[in-house]
């Protein structure tokens, strides 16, 4: 007898979805178990007894896992296919493990930085669900200066559309007449956040990378290159 999960945990380990992707994915009919639709949560399945489908192809537990540093550079989206035909961060790994790959939440189309890729289900929910409160750095540029108002309201919160953000780390990096380097830290992770958070004190970034997820630094890797996550950096994650 196989362990008995979840669905949505299944889905994870399969690689094909983060839980929380899943649930949606559940709750809009498009998972089977045994031939039987599935619409709502709490579903167990058993490993290797019942037969899970996603839109009609057939998931299995991935026994061997990859994790993936990768320095993305603009001008890529974060997605396994884009339907406009854009380059997508996939096409920057290539090989064999690709096809395995799922990005672990977003970049930006014109952000670029530090993107971890694997097919472990269970680490990007721990790393992109709000609840584990992950840290996200980057670096900032801005055009023109910020005033020690504007620095004041980010670091104890900004109105975005309809929410409040968290308060974030900021501190100057340089400074000159046309421009100003920032280093930002947040945990939260919404759509198009830093450049959101620097709008609604009255600045426009004109470049923007992140440096750092959790104790996970970039370092020195190239634009455009990738490498897999050493032991102490899985084990890191693992352990969120």
């Amino acid at each position: 007898m196989g362990e008995i999960v979840r669905l949505q945990k299944y889905i994870s380990m399969s690689g094909a979805a983060s839980r929380r992707a899943a649930e949606e994915m559940i709750e809009n009919g498009r998972v089977k178990v045994n031939g039987k639709t599935i619409s709502e949560q709490g579903v167990k399945v058993e490993i290797g007894a019942d037969k899970v489908m996603l839109d009609g192809k057939e998931l299995k537990i991935n026994e061997k896992k990859y994790y993936i540093m990768l320095n993305k550079p603009t001008g890529y989206v974060t997605t396994v296919k884009d339907q406009f035909g854009r380059p997508t961060v996939i096409d920057l790994i290539g090989g064999e493990i690709s096809s395995q790959l799922f990005p672990v939440g977003r970049l930006d189309y014109d952000t670029e930085g530090l993107l971890l890729l694997t097919n472990d289900g269970a680490i990007t929910h721990k790393v992109t669900h709000p609840k584990f409160h992950t840290d996200k750095t980057y670096i900032a540029v801005i055009s023109g200066g910020i005033t020690m108002s504007g620095l004041h309201k980010l670091r104890h919160g900004v109105n975005i559309e309809n929410y409040k953000t968290s308060p974030a780390d900021v501190e100057i990096l340089d400074a000159s007449a046309s421009k100003t380097m920032l280093k930002i830290t947040i945990h939260e992770g919404r759509n198009r956040q830093v450049r959101k958070m620097f709008e609604a004190v009255g600045c426009k970034v004109i470049g923007l990378q992140r440096v750092k997820i959790g104790n996970i630094e970039l370092g020195n890797l190239p634009l455009g290159r990738w490498r897999h996550l050493t032991s102490h950096e899985v084990n890191y994650l693992k352990n969120l």
